[in-house]
């Protein structure tokens, strides 16, 4: 069986669409479907669901970051080995930025790009027949975008349900199912959105429930019936972010977690391994890896404890003495010589950079990252350009004298100003690299 695809999608986040494409992958994996997640855009949490849904690693689609190429040959990849491909629209389904055609980062670009129907998620709290003029507006936006069917979330009654459903199929639009309100659905939230996937308690039952819940309340069936083919071009990876080194010692635990699944994928594929080891178990890199990377996360929430860790913080500064070490976000944070948490506490970190961080006064940071590096380093070449995305609360507030790692503009080319730093071996931005520009 060739591979199928589908896209849930919403009118703004919130709608209740990570809990039905969750709910969808495991009930059709529970069918004996080989399924595999993708989320648009640059979230780098709920793939994490999604393969905890499905078995298999999930992959961020996105428009923006990732040139068509690049985008192609991830997508392939996807339908390579699986029945059905369920990608998860980030925000609205037409949400993006202005730029070039089809380069937005919405889940409508790749419902135009490779045909892709979209099961529109309606939140219909506080509305009946209204919701039909949402759907057919959804419906008559683009003729390239397909909306195949919708499903009606947080219904109140039979009777609401009755009115939506009637009133949305009068406007040529199927409903494939309905679910009723019920607040254990909603997912756990903090500060960079859910609460990661391993630190669920009770993950595999609580995605199991979802899965009933979405079996019972839709007609799966009839969702399969709007899926179509999806048959990328074989596309390339001349875009990807190369391997930084040949063994790679990964900081891999709930305080350092968002490593772009197609990142550690393609280094993967180029022929490096990916060494895990846990800074929270006092753990540090291997002296046989040639590469320390430091992903985003939470070290916010274990500044505390991070300080205390002495076998982690001697390691990585041992090994940073003869070989290089990148911090993203969180690991940049890291990277600084001190982070304030929420309660106005500083603690100590690593010292390798000379930043200081702060949690205590919150400003939220987020938005795409055009980056043109001013050296040779672990993203690329001095000169070239890398495309990411920031996302974080904390704030820079001691700058140190470290160069800056590259100079950064938003996603529509507006300039932001230096980013990052480097000192030796060492560096580190706020922004999470996705691909080169």
């Amino acid at each position: 069986m060739s591979a199928r695809g589908l896209i849930v999608g919403a009118p703004r986040s919130g709608s209740g669409k990570t809990s039905v494409a969750i709910g969808l992958m495991r009930a059709f994996a529970q069918r004996g479907l080989s399924v595999r997640g993708a989320k648009s855009g640059p979230d780098y949490i709920d793939p994490g669901f999604h393969a905890a849904a499905t078995g298999l690693p999930g992959v961020n689609l996105d428009s923006w970051a990732m040139a068509p190429d690049l985008l192609d040959s991830l997508a392939a990849l996807a339908a390579g080995d699986t029945d059905l491909v369920v990608v998860e629209s980030a925000m609205g389904l037409f949400d993006g930025i202005p730029g070039e055609p089809g380069r937005s980062g919405s889940a409508a670009d790749l419902a135009r790009r490779y045909g892709l129907p979209v099961l529109l998620v309606l939140d219909v709290s506080g509305q009946s027949q209204t919701a039909a003029a949402v759907a057919r507006g959804f419906a008559a936006h683009d003729p390239d975008v397909t909306i195949a069917g919708v499903v009606l979330n947080r219904v109140g009654s039979e009777r609401h349900r009755k009115l939506c459903a009637d009133a949305i199929e009068a406007a040529g639009l199927p409903v494939v199912g309905s679910i009723a309100r019920d607040p254990q659905m909603t997912m756990p939230e903090r500060h960079l959105g859910l609460v990661q996937a391993q630190e669920h308690a009770a993950l595999g039952r609580f995605i199991d429930k979802l899965a009933d819940v979405i079996a019972r309340s839709l007609d799966l069936d009839a969702v399969l019936r709007l899926t179509a083919p999806l048959v990328p071009s074989p596309g390339t990876v001349a875009a990807a972010l190369q391997p930084p080194g040949q063994r790679i010692a990964v900081a891999s635990d709930t305080a350092f977690s968002f490593l772009y699944p197609h990142v550690a994928g393609h280094w993967r594929r180029q022929g490096a391994e990916l060494v895990p080891f846990a800074p929270l178990n006092d753990e540090a890199p291997r002296p046989d890896c040639d590469f320390c990377w430091l992903p985003g996360g939470y070290p916010e929430l274990y500044a505390g404890q991070l300080a205390a860790l002495e076998r982690f913080r001697e390691g990585v500064r041992q090994f940073a003495r003869t070989k290089p070490v990148h911090g993203e976000c969180g690991g940049f944070m890291v990277l600084g010589k001190s982070l304030e948490d929420a309660n106005g506490i500083t603690h100590p970190m690593l010292g390798l950079l000379g930043h200081a961080t702060s949690f205590a006064t919150r400003k939220m940071n987020l938005g795409y990252r055009r980056a043109r590096l001013r050296a040779d380093g672990p993203l690329g070449r001095a000169g070239q350009v890398v495309r990411g995305h920031e996302f974080h609360y904390a704030r820079t507030v001691a700058a140190g004298n470290d160069p800056p790692m590259a100079d950064i503009s938003d996603g529509q080319n507006q300039p932001i100003g230096p980013s990052g730093g480097r000192r030796g071996l060492v560096s580190g931005t706020f922004f999470h690299a996705i691909a080169r520009g």
